[in-house]
């Protein structure tokens, strides 16, 4: 008894100085970055009233233009992370070490992370470029930002299904594919719908700010109307964004709570 105590106190002072390290670490770079920059401070706060009294009260004007762009919004973000989602899932059977040869895993894993490093904003100008200005552009950022993530995800799920039950499986005579439709997919199919979910959450919030690179969306609005400092059109774009993310989060909960389980 008297060992476990002595055993318990050295993992709790362990685990106070790791933390105690932490913070000092989480100090020093903070106070590189000027967070105890105190005259710094005073006048950010000074600018920030002065924001909130020039977006007062918002232009309800904008209101039939901002609806129709924040649609077009949502559309990219749906269209875009379907169609990752869609792209995803193939790849994410081939990327898992369980499912596939070891060459043709590390070329997807490859392929995967080269994606996932570009963030969806820059992969929106690469876009712009290809396709021109517009909708299609910010759908094809988001879609292939979607692509990295999940695929990357969906690859980690896949190579945690029960190895014993894929050995099972494969002695049998079981063909790769059969052990993706039969048994990966049946023991992952709860988290790649939950992650296709938050992916969705993500391109919704993300989709607004493509437009300031000219891909469409309520975002192209947005970096106008902050450009000629049009503050009361802003406050109404940003109060329908916070609308739309509100309201897709209650859904997005309904829709776990319903068909996902241990959701």
């Amino acid at each position: 008894m008297k060992a476990e105590r002595v055993s318990g106190n050295m993992l709790l002072n362990r685990d106070l100085v790791g933390g105690a390290a932490l913070l000092a670490i989480l100090a020093l770079v903070l106070g590189q970055l000027g967070l105890f920059d105190g005259a710094r401070l005073a006048k950010g706060l000074s600018n920030l009233v002065i924001f909130v009294q020039g977006t007062m009260p918002p232009d309800q004007d904008v209101l039939p233009i901002a609806a129709m762009a924040l649609l077009e919004t949502v559309e990219m973000a749906f269209a875009g992370s379907l169609l990752g989602f869609f792209l995803a899932l193939p790849l994410g059977f081939l990327g898992a070490r369980t499912l596939s040869p070891a060459p043709v895993v590390i070329v997807i894993r490859f392929v995967i992370g080269a994606i996932r490093t570009i963030p969806s904003l820059l992969w929106a100008v690469v876009f712009v470029i290809v396709v021109g200005l517009g909708p299609l552009a910010g759908t094809l950022a988001l879609a292939l930002y979607t692509l990295g993530y999940l695929a990357k995800l969906y690859a980690e799920f896949f190579e945690g299904v029960d190895p014993e039950i894929l050995e099972a499986v494969r002695g049998v005579g079981a063909r790769p594919w059969h052990l993706a439709r039969f048994v990966v997919w049946p023991e992952s199919a709860n988290h790649v719908l939950s992650q296709l979910l938050f992916m969705l959450e993500y391109n919704i919030r993300a989709s607004a700010i493509l437009g300031f690179v000219g891909a469409g969306g309520i975002g192209l609005y947005l970096n106008v109307y902050i450009n000629t400092l049009a503050y009361p059109r802003v406050a109404t774009i940003l109060l329908l964004i916070l609308v739309l993310v509100l309201a897709m989060d209650v859904i997005s909960t309904k829709v776990r709570k319903r068909y996902l389980l241990n959701a």
